[in-house]
């Protein structure tokens, strides 16, 4: 202690005459700066009124501002889910770190709505099953997902390469399904993909020469992997969509889907060490168009050759209308996946082309199921009784005439869902909550006997467990998440999504900006997803076990009670 006291009286004795110059000088610059803009703003400009009454003061406000999103979640309270503890859940879960909690969550939930009733002879875990598949379509064209959990609908554009690339690792380990998002399939999502001699055949390949390969080897062995790989693509791919084609490790090429192959030479099963896809097709017929902007059927038998089923966005719960990509995030890469031009605004129309009449969706429905063998399912948003009773009355007239222009699935997205770009007001005020449209939708499907071939998917706001939990007992029979998802890959709630303004989001996740992108870490993150989808199917078990259940299908709504 003594030392301590002799040096902090001795420290005045010490110069350090470039740090003490550095620091005047940068005090020097600060107040001359300030000298400035206060005459600006006071005497010159005339666009703000603020300014011009506070000047310096005033330009606070646009700082604190700036930071009001992105640092929302370490200083204010929870606004959008029902306790923060929620969101930390699924950071721990992603992390690998206890997802155990201290007492009550710090903030009481506020639209609780349903409690699990608990058993009074419970279950021990390992009594409870592991197995969490399900079956959608018919015995003739059917698909079974490993997991009764997946991410929903997220498009290569809407999200970075990268992102897109950690998603499909994350889904490939944890055996769950990985929507594509109305943004159609991309090379992204066959990240997993070890590149084979065979594949030449529908690949668009680009192969470095012996120095290129010899300079990749060096800059990794010096540096890393990720600087290797980019000095390398900048050596091999001379095209503006260099982003669209992959790069395998081990034969050190580059490759991307080429769709202008012929069709026979794609591969007549999914390939094995892919994640399993569902493809989107929204409005704008994204992927699966020609040059007219129509649909292409053989365009989208190739794309089927990647994924296991096919959803039908009809309507999305935050906005009801087409998918909305701002001219800064359609790169050249995802203008050439979606056959639209780059740097343009893609607002996609707000009705599906072959969705004029219910009649009319319902036999779209039976040319997919014919071009490409495999379920085919749609995402609606439902507002009322009366208009689901539509879907399910000519669901059942088709089934009874023995017609296959059906839905093998429906998706059902609340109105609280999300995404990056809507307009606020249809986020408020449009479409019926998820515990409500769930009720209305099993109810009545069992009401026209055809709930055995249609296979409900609920989406909307959900985080934890418990959130799945509630709706398989209301009545789905999988579960489809977004948000979680984005926070296990490292999503810090910004809301920069969109591209707006000039601004893009800080972690890389949601941008096309490159070198918000570069800091993404791909197999970091790939490894957080999976994890993230681990801890949910086991605090689920958890639950099942406290409730008496040892199958998730023998849950329904009589092991909820509301208060």
């Amino acid at each position: 202690m003594d030392a301590l006291i002799n040096f902090t009286h001795k420290i005045n004795d010490y110069n350090f005459p470039i740090v003490l110059f550095l620091f005047e000088s940068m005090v020097f610059l600060g107040f001359v700066g300030a000298v400035v803009i206060f005459i600006y703003d006071r005497y010159i400009q005339r666009d703000n009124q603020l300014l011009i009454n506070y000047p310096l003061i005033g330009r606070l406000r646009y700082i604190f501002y700036a930071l009001r999103d992105p640092m929302r979640q370490y200083f204010g309270d929870e606004k959008f889910y029902d306790s923060f503890d929620k969101v930390k859940w699924v950071y721990n879960a992603a992390e690998g770190r206890s997802v155990y909690a201290s007492f009550a969550p710090s903030q009481m939930p506020r639209h609780q709505k349903y409690r699990f009733k608990n058993a009074n002879c419970v279950l021990n875990l390992d009594e409870v099953t592991r197995n969490f598949q399900v079956t959608f379509g018919t015995k003739e064209r059917s698909h079974t997902t490993s997991s009764v959990i997946g991410r929903s609908a997220m498009s290569d554009g809407a999200i970075s390469p990268e992102a897109t690339r950690a998603f499909s690792k994350g889904a490939y380990l944890g055996h769950f399904p990985i929507n594509t998002g109305e943004g159609g399939l991309t090379s992204n999502f066959l990240y997993t993909h070890q590149f084979q001699e065979q594949d030449r055949a529908y690949m668009d390949v680009k192969e470095g020469t012996l120095f290129a390969k010899g300079v990749y080897r060096i800059v990794k062995f010096l540096l890393n992997s990720a600087i290797a790989e980019k000095v390398y693509r900048d050596m091999v791919i001379r095209s503006a969509a260099a982003d669209s084609y992959l790069f395998d490790k081990k034969s050190l090429v580059c490759f991307r889907i080429n769709f202008d192959a012929p069709l026979e030479v794609f591969p007549k099963e999914v390939p094995d060490d892919i994640a399993d896809i569902v493809f989107q097709m929204g409005s704008g017929l994204y992927g699966v168009r020609n040059n007219d902007g129509d649909f292409c059927p053989q365009r989208y038998q190739k794309t089927m050759r990647f994924c296991s089923m096919t959803e039908i966005k009809i309507a999305q719960g935050a906005k009801q209308t087409g998918g909305k990509l701002l001219a800064s995030k359609v790169s050249e890469s995802i203008a050439y996946f979606r056959g639209v031009k780059a740097h343009v605004d893609l607002i996609s129309p707000n009705k599906f082309p072959y969705a004029n009449t219910l009649e009319e969706l319902f036999d779209f429905i039976a040319t997919l199921k014919q071009l490409s063998n495999k379920p085919v399912g749609i995402k609606i948003v439902l507002s009322s009784k009366e208009a689901f009773l539509e879907y399910v009355q000519l669901i059942q007239k088709r089934i009874r005439n023995q017609e296959e222009g059906y839905p093998d699935f429906i998706t059902i997205d609340g109105a609280d869902g999300g995404s990056g770009a809507a307009p606020l007001d249809m986020m408020l005020r449009v479409g019926m909550d998820i515990e409500e449209a769930l009720e209305i939708a099993d109810t009545l499907l069992q009401e026209y006997g055809v709930r055995e071939h249609v296979k409900i998917i609920a989406s909307q706001k959900v985080l934890t467990p418990d959130d799945a939990l509630v709706l398989f007992a209301l009545g789905a029979d999988f579960v489809a998440i977004a948000r979680a998802f984005m926070l296990s890959a490292g999503c810090i709630r910004a809301r920069e999504c969109s591209g707006a303004n000039g601004r893009s989001c800080p972690v890389g996740l949601a941008t096309q900006n490159k070198k918000k992108r570069a800091s993404f870490l791909v197999e970091q993150k790939a490894r957080h997803i999976a994890s993230y989808h681990a801890q949910l199917l086991y605090s689920m078990r958890e639950l099942l076990a406290i409730m008496g259940v040892s199958k998730l299908q023998e849950i329904d709504k009589t092991y909820l009670t509301t208060h």
